[in-house]
């Protein structure tokens, strides 16, 4: 990142690069980020990390240029940003570790649960399909491996499974309105949903196209775009990543009526939390019993639902 323009900095960190990376750019965002895990370390309170903002290291924040080796300042909330996603990271990269067991070279399943992963949970190579609790609740068990599943299909893009009961749920929360999918990856969960008549546009700005392979019914927009484009009465994302900067959009839409959100009981590993509070014209609260047709149940997943208010 040979750069000091704050847009080409905003579009790099668009990129998802790694904590190395992160840590070598962005080295007083680093330093904050270790001390704010040492300080929830000491107080045994890791929930300090999770629920508030990381305090800067000065009030300097700063970016490195990788060229001249000088540093540049960050607005605020963009360093902020930086901070959280480094200790996303941190977390992932723990509990990839502690979870799985392997801490040196590759994370592979055995041919057997191999071979019950992909009958379970898809239809070939990586595509996914919907999954049948009654199958994955008799088999899963069986599966000492589960923990490996994760740490392999989140590089391509996988943050989750759709079981088929959530996919009827969630046509039958859509009906007939015209509905958006932003953020839509493969476009998995859009397909499962016009498989059943629900039509659904599929829309992702192609920043994953490193990792995802993106299909022909991909429109590639921006989430801001689309919206202005197709004026959807309900949206639907699924995994938005955290800190995200378009979910802001969903909010300003007037068409939007409904805006269902498929991510994570943990508030720094999806969605933009701060804009779900400060908005004030949706209700919203967790589905508990959508949240628990999303697998594995060990993600902790969680499906929030908005509901614009009535105006009398």
């Amino acid at each position: 990142m040979k750069t000091k323009n704050l847009k080409k900095i905003q579009k790099w960190l668009k990129k998802m690069p790694s904590l190395n990376e992160l840590c070598y750019e962005f080295p007083e965002e680093w330093s904050a980020v270790q001390q704010a895990i040492s300080s929830a370390a000491q107080n045994q309170n890791p929930a300090d990390l999770i629920n508030s903002a990381i305090p800067p290291h000065n009030n300097n924040t700063k970016a490195r240029s990788s060229k001249d080796k000088t540093c540049i300042k960050l607005p605020p909330e963009l360093a902020q940003y930086v901070r959280q996603r480094m200790l996303q990271l941190v977390i992932k990269n723990r509990g990839l570790a502690e979870v799985t067991g392997v801490k040196h070279g590759k994370i592979k399943f055995n041919f057997l649960n191999g071979y019950i992963v992909q009958k379970l949970l898809f239809s070939h190579d990586l595509e996914r399909k919907p999954v049948s609790l009654f199958w994955f609740r008799f088999i899963w068990p069986m599966v000492w491996q589960k923990n490996f599943l994760m740490p392999l299909v989140e590089p391509k893009g996988i943050y989750c499974f759709y079981s088929r009961k959530l996919i009827d749920e969630l046509a039958g929360i859509i009906g007939a309105q015209s509905c958006l999918e932003i953020a839509a990856g493969d476009g998995t969960l859009s397909r499962f949903l016009n498989n059943l008549g629900v039509k659904v546009a599929a829309t992702d700005n192609g920043s994953w196209d490193h990792s995802i392979d993106y299909s022909g019914s991909i429109n590639k927009l921006d989430a801001k775009t689309a919206l202005k484009t197709y004026n959807p009465e309900v949206v639907i994302c699924s995994w938005p990543p955290a800190g995200n900067d378009f979910e802001t959009h969903v909010f300003k839409t007037s068409s939007v009526q409904t805006y269902i959100v498929i991510g994570s009981r943990l508030k720094t590993a999806a969605g933009n939390w701060k804009t779900y509070k400060a908005q004030s014209a949706f209700d919203f609260e967790e589905n508990r019993t959508l949240s628990d047709l999303l697998l594995p149940p060990e993600l902790g997943s969680a499906i929030y639902i908005f509901r614009r208010k009535q105006t009398t």
